[in-house]
């Protein structure tokens, strides 16, 4: 295995879901907690940042660089990362930042962050401008892709997968939101590692079944050879479902609230109202439409976000409707 700093709370656990399992008359469900991984909140990028921030140190970086959201889960626990480890973080952040900043907003704030803004569509361009300012200011900045989603941070979910595998639970399903590809990417090389035979299958949280698929593809293929196996995944191997797409990245509807209302009133587990909200509302569409089988097991893959809840944008929302 690859280079790994270790500060993680692992293993996570997985709990059984008997109330919300009755209630929705499916299969057996259970959750896997990558909330609880530790780092501000946690979530599921905190495992790849183990393996992220040893690749940065190795190369004696002093700042860490990456972007997303202005509500981003990446940033908030790349941000964390950065203060933990003594390093400069600067966060490019595309959308209308809240004033004064709430959510995870006011966390990378909190955290020492510096932040810059720019437009979902020149997130990139901002970026590179942003590496090339730190490097002629004579600092040594280490650039993390969007999610943390290159085979480095992949193996996260490579190591995850040898950790499920020891917890004596084997799932007919896995479902966990997918977005920029390397959880789903990592789960599929660490479940040919072990041999689980269980469906891996992301939600698409904003983009195309088409586009996700070839980029989980790609990102599988370069994470398998990054640990020196010589093996590939066709497209028809990758298990994505974008029905739940929505209005759009970010914006929470009917289906989310039901979904986070559901999960806290019947197990007092807190969702996000972006990603495991979204995931979990396609997967009780799913149940309801019969498309798991009784008799199965899914695992609900819990990948964190929960202070994205306290951003004034979605409480409204969130308090119109009171019971599931």
């Amino acid at each position: 295995m690859k280079p790994r700093l270790s500060f993680a709370h692992l293993p996570t656990p997985v709990e059984a879901l008997p109330r919300l399992s009755d209630h929705l008359q499916g299969p057996s469900l259970f959750v896997k907690r990558d909330d609880q991984t530790g780092l501000a909140f946690g979530g599921n990028k905190t495992r790849k940042l183990e393996y992220l921030l040893a690749s940065a140190i190795a190369q004696k970086a002093d700042t860490l660089i990456t972007a997303g959201a202005v509500q981003s889960n990446h940033c908030r626990q790349t941000a964390a990362a950065a203060a933990k480890f003594g390093m400069d973080c600067v966060l490019v952040l595309f959308g209308e930042p809240q004033i004064p900043p709430d959510g995870n907003h006011l966390l990378h704030y909190l955290l020492g962050a510096e932040t810059v803004s720019t437009s979902r569509e020149n997130v990139q361009q901002k970026l590179e401008e942003v590496y090339q300012s730190a490097v002629s200011g004579g600092k040594k900045p280490y650039l993390i892709p969007y999610g943390g989603s290159n085979p480095t941070g992949a193996m996260g979910y490579v190591n995850a997968m040898l950790e499920l595998a020891e917890q004596d639970i084997h799932p007919d399903w896995i479902v966990f939101p997918s977005s920029s590809g390397g959880t789903q990417a990592g789960m599929l090389v660490g479940a040919r590692l072990t041999g689980c035979a269980g469906n891996v299958l992301g939600i698409s949280v904003d983009k195309p079944a088409d586009t996700l698929t070839n980029t989980v593809t790609d990102l599988a293929d370069e994470t398998a050879a990054f640990i020196s196996k010589d093996w590939s995944f066709s497209t028809s191997e990758i298990l994505v479902n974008a029905d739940y797409t929505g209005e759009g990245y970010a914006i929470m509807g009917e289906a989310e609230i039901e979904a986070i209302q559901l999960f806290a009133q019947y197990e007092a587990l807190i969702l996000d109202p972006v990603y495991t909200g979204r995931a979990a509302a396609g997967m009780i569409d799913l149940i309801n439409k019969g498309f798991f089988k009784r008799d199965e097991t899914v695992l609900f893959w819990h990948t964190g976000g929960t202070p994205t809840l306290f951003a004034s944008r979605y409480q409204e929302r969130l308090l119109f409707k009171q019971s599931p």
